[in-house]
């Protein structure tokens, strides 16, 4: 079955890739800068269709219910796939009903002040929070988002207590973090990047393990406290009945899409590091994303209204 399989490819009916975000924002960006080298190299159209709603949940389940056939890839996200399953109860089980195929791209979100706070370093945010517990807030794009999480798990080890603004995305939440009526935000970097260059918003420290390329004099939080890492990415998943063979040569093009330059470089320009690999590295990656997400919610007594 496996070699008849392989050999319906592309599939005969059109290939869509579902976003779970709208239009213009970083999820949509990418995958538009993906499927376009995608078709290119495959011969076939590739659709990025945008279904945005429930965080991205919506998206993930019409997947997760898809067809097998290899015509349905999602862009899959850290919310839907490994922190919405801890708040609410879902029409899909992330770890069951989608088959991973590869990472896609992973970037920080940035931990940004308006300037004028006195605020110049984490240190002086951790110091601030101590001083003042529960009057220092964060602003993030809804709950149970990764924007979210950076910020709990943050109080987490630094043992502070900021707290938590939610926004129905993060075009609101930069708005008021510009006008001084929330703290701070752990905003994504492409949006932040215009206000940390004209002066207006002060980079604090970044949320993943490294230091990104186009922020490389910020400091990460994992310097202060290491192995912290809340790091956005978007993977490639299909859904979980889709046979093997059909799974194995969607890797094969997703990673050499991914890697090639102008993919990688017009990915960077957005604030956003194409990371292609295998399989089986990003089942196991999200299997512990989707614990530690877990422990944190379970921890801090996490809860979305």
């Amino acid at each position: 079955m496996a070699v008849s399989h392989a050999q319906d490819f592309p599939p005969k009916r059109p290939v869509t890739m579902v976003v779970g975000f709208a239009a213009g924002g970083s999820a949509d960006i990418a995958a538009r800068v993906i499927a376009k080298k995608l078709s290119e190299n495959i011969g076939q159209n590739v659709i990025v269709d945008n279904k945005p709603g429930a965080g991205g949940n919506l998206a993930h389940g019409q997947v997760a219910n898809g067809p097998a056939d290899g015509s349905m890839l999602l862009f899959g996200s850290i919310g839907p796939l490994t922190i919405s399953p801890h708040l609410m109860k879902l029409r899909y089980d992330p770890l069951k009903d989608l088959a991973p195929i590869t990472m896609g791209v992973v970037f920080p979100n940035v931990l940004v002040v308006p300037a004028g706070t006195g605020i110049k370093t984490l240190a002086d945010y951790v110091a601030k929070a101590k001083r003042e517990p529960g009057k220092l807030d964060f602003a993030s794009t809804g709950p149970g988002s990764a924007s979210h999480l950076a910020g709990e798990l943050l109080n987490d080890v630094a043992h502070i207590n900021t707290v938590h603004i939610p926004y129905k995305g993060g075009a609101p939440a930069l708005q008021d973090v510009l006008g001084g009526r929330v703290a701070s935000f752990y905003a994504a970097p492409p949006t932040a990047l215009p206000h940390i260059e004209s002066g207006k918003l002060i980079p604090l420290a970044t949320t993943g393990l490294t230091r990104p390329a186009y922020l490389p004099n910020v400091p990460t939080v994992a310097e202060s406290y290491p192995g912290f890492n809340a790091t956005n990415w978007y993977a490639f998943l299909a859904p979980a009945k889709t046979p093997q063979a059909l799974l194995d040569r969607w890797n094969l093009e997703l990673v050499k899409a991914l890697n090639a330059p102008e993919v990688y470089d017009n990915l960077l320009k957005h604030g956003q590091t194409a990371a292609p690999g295998k399989r089986e590295e990003l089942g196991k990656f999200i299997a512990e994303e989707y614990t530690k997400w877990g422990r944190i919610i379970q921890d801090r007594k996490i809860t979305i209204e």
